[in-house]
């Protein structure tokens, strides 16, 4: 017996939390019945579970790597017309959601899953799920502006704040600067280089949590290794 919020999540219909509110707005019926209160148990096995009067039945779990081109988007439709990350998946993965999102113009690993509970495992800022990036940028890079990225800076009202921060190179035009996040508030690395007067050119994502993206060419995805898919459920994140 499981927790019907649980099951919910692990199906695949949404995160634990979105699932408890379908479950308090009487979304959900189990055996015929709306189920309304948290913390019902469930026989997976044995009892029909409906979410808006469709049937819910476990899905295979998918954990996917993917090396995110420039010039796509992480959402399903664009309203744009732009390219998607979902084309660059095979099509009867429908219910794969990508974990967070990178902005069209940033590139880099991306996960991607129809398990609702790790998605939002890794993405809710209680967690702190570390995520590196590196960012090639306009001008010479100094040591105060890196102290800068460590200690916060502010923007739009926000407080934006590296966990550590390091040189990789510097030059006279470019620069290029390691970050390492913990929050993934919109477009976090591009606001805080721009407030410290280091436009970003390039902008990659290297790696979430203990998940790196390594060799994996741009535009290619991986399954992830069931040592990986441990890592990531376990709770040293």
């Amino acid at each position: 017996m499981v927790r019907l919020q649980k099951f919910l999540a692990e199906a695949g219909v949404a995160s634990r939390r979105a699932s408890e509110q379908f479950i308090l707005t009487a979304r959900v019926k189990v055996n015929g019945k709306v189920v309304s209160q948290l913390g019902t148990k469930v026989d997976p096995d044995r009892d029909e579970i409906m979410v808006d009067n469709k049937l819910v039945r476990v899905k295979k779990k998918i954990y996917v790597a993917l090396h995110k081109p420039a010039g796509c988007v992480c959402s399903r439709n664009d309203e744009r017309g732009r390219p998607t990350v979902y084309e660059l998946l095979p099509t009867e993965w429908e219910n794969v959601q990508s974990v967070g999102r990178l902005d069209y113009d940033s590139e880099g690993l991306l996960l991607l899953t129809n398990d609702g509970e790790l998605s939002l495992r890794l993405t809710h800022p209680r967690y702190g799920v570390k995520k590196i990036y590196e960012a090639t940028v306009e001008g010479r890079a100094e040591l105060d502006q890196i102290e800068a990225f460590k200690r916060g800076v502010r923007d739009m009202g926000e407080l934006l704040k590296a966990q550590r921060a390091q040189i990789l190179s510097a030059g006279k035009g470019r620069s290029v600067i390691e970050l390492e996040l913990a929050e993934g508030k919109n477009r976090e690395v591009r606001r805080m280089c721009a407030a410290v007067g280091l436009p970003v050119e390039r902008l990659v994502r290297t790696q979430v949590g203990k998940i790196k993206l390594g060799e994996l060419r741009v535009g290619r995805w991986r399954t992830l290794t069931e040592s990986e898919i441990k890592t990531l459920l376990s709770q040293n994140l």
